[in-house]
């Protein structure tokens, strides 16, 4: 069977594509563009750790045998690894790549294999297109487990407390130690759960972690940061108030978040509070990073202060390009990717938290009262999105036929700008935007709006799907 690279890696269902035999496949085909495309200052080392899902401790240990079995050193988690982790271990170890066993927030039929680069962030492009490339070339070699730890090939370590102690060193962590906050984290079942207990052990921060057992179909939902998931901790957090509650993806390389009382921030309103915190609290300047479908209160935020705004396709490894140029203050995406300075090109979703709780122990007010200090200075922008199946083979055809068929306006506002370079996006003389994009691991299509209030949200989101269906 043929094996596709998505947005981040290779996902596919599990026991149908995603089979031992499958993973021993791209593993070798890893280890062999490894082998040939060694990077100056790194050793032939690979960093493998895996989340909750079903088998993913299996499949992790299948790809370890095969880098094994092909003279690669290689650091296997002990646990479920946050994703970040890994990345972060890859970069400090000076390791060749790391893998990730996961498909992040997808199905939990789903399973992934991420690939990290040597500089701890996702694979650029032509990396995973590299890997492709040598699917099959050469026949899977790997030594069995046991043996492999006996020779010292497989080296099983907790990649998690260096990268721990990472994100510390990132924020001011004694204010937030001293700051007495009362912290939520919605775990979605992910391998996130108890990350923040661990992390603001000993301080005077009250935290509560939600969902956080191991369950592989992740309680019946997707583990997405998306308002549809939070219904659970929603009605705990009413009965129950905190400052505010994290939440973190499948994985946890993503973040979401709701206030105190379980009302919806969508991850747009939580990269806002972030980048006006890194802006007015901490004084830094430098490139904005943002996917073409993010919020444009970040092109508003920007244009403000004077700060160069970067827009680039859907998928981190873009963001992850340009922060690697170095001088970027932030780096952002739509599904709740954050990526700050000074520490790994990655989304990292308990590095996301930690700087959040910065911000609440430096302005001591609630969040909502920040965030309507932002709508007053930089209007109000509703965002809303809708995901819908659509048939793969019938993709192609409607993008083409958007691209030359644009709407003449979005509501009552002219369109001003098609961009096509990622799906495609139609924008308004008003600034409100509508995008119709596929997914780059399922066979869905994914509908986008912003406008200034949730009533022309919805009608641009109608709008959206009326335009879908002209194929």
């Amino acid at each position: 069977m043929s094996i596709k690279f998505g947005t981040d890696g290779w996902r596919a269902i599990i026991a149908d594509e995603f089979t031992f035999a499958n993973v021993a496949r791209v593993a070798q085909a890893s280890a062999d563009y490894w082998r040939v495309r060694r990077v100056s200052g790194t050793e032939k080392k690979v960093v493998i750790g895996y989340d909750r899902r079903f088998l993913s401790d299996a499949f992790a240990a299948r790809s370890a045998e095969v880098f094994a079995g092909n003279g690669f050193q290689v650091v296997l988690t002990p646990a479920p690894t946050p994703t970040p982790s890994v990345s972060y271990a890859v970069k400090s170890q000076r390791a060749i790549g790391g893998v990730m066993i996961t498909a992040s927030h997808n199905p939990p039929s789903f399973n992934g294999f991420k690939l990290k680069a040597h500089y701890g962030g996702s694979a650029a492009p032509e990396e995973c297109a590299g890997v492709e490339a040598w699917l099959d070339k050469r026949p899977v070699k790997a030594t069995p487990l046991a043996d492999a730890m006996k020779a010292g090939r497989i080296r099983i370590k907790d990649v998690r407390p260096a990268h721990y102690a990472a994100i510390k060193r990132l924020v001011d962590f004694k204010r937030i130690a001293r700051s007495g906050l009362r912290f939520a984290h919605e775990a979605l079942f992910g391998v996130g759960a108890g990350c923040f207990e661990e992390l603001l052990a000993g301080t005077s921060c009250r935290v509560t972690t939600l969902n956080a057992r191991h369950d592989a179909f992740f309680g019946g939902i997707n583990p997405e940061p998306i308002e549809a998931n939070y219904a659970r901790s929603a009605a705990f957090l009413k009965q129950h108030p905190h400052d505010i509650c994290l939440v973190t993806d499948g994985d946890a390389d993503r973040v979401g978040g709701m206030d105190g009382r379980g009302n919806y921030l969508t991850t747009h309103q939580v990269i806002c509070l972030l980048l006006h915190h890194l802006i007015v609290n901490r004084q830094l300047r430098g490139r904005v990073v943002k996917a073409l479908n993010t919020t444009s209160m970040m092109d508003a935020i920007c244009a403000a202060y004077g700060l160069e705004l970067v827009e680039t396709g859907v998928g981190f490894k873009y963001i992850a390009a340009e922060m690697i140029k170095g001088g970027v203050l932030l780096g952002a995406e739509e599904s709740g990717g954050i990526g700050f300075p000074g520490h790994i090109p990655e989304r990292d979703g308990i590095a996301a938290g930690l700087v959040l709780l910065e911000l609440l122990a430096t302005e001591r007010v609630s969040v909502h009262k920040i965030l309507g200090s932002l709508v007053k200075k930089f209007g109000p922008h509703e965002y809303g999105r809708i995901d819908t199946r659509f048939p793969l083979e019938k993709r192609a055809e409607l993008m083409d036929f958007l691209k030359r068929n644009p709407p003449d306006r979005l509501l009552r506002s002219g369109v001003v700008e098609v961009k096509t370079y990622d799906g495609v996006k139609f924008v308004a003389r008003d600034a409100s935007w509508l995008m119709v994009r596929g997914s780059g691991t399922e066979p869905i299509l994914r509908i986008y709006a912003e406008a200034g209030s949730a009533a022309a949200v919805r009608k641009l989101l109608q709008l959206g799907v009326r335009l879908t269906r002209q194929i």
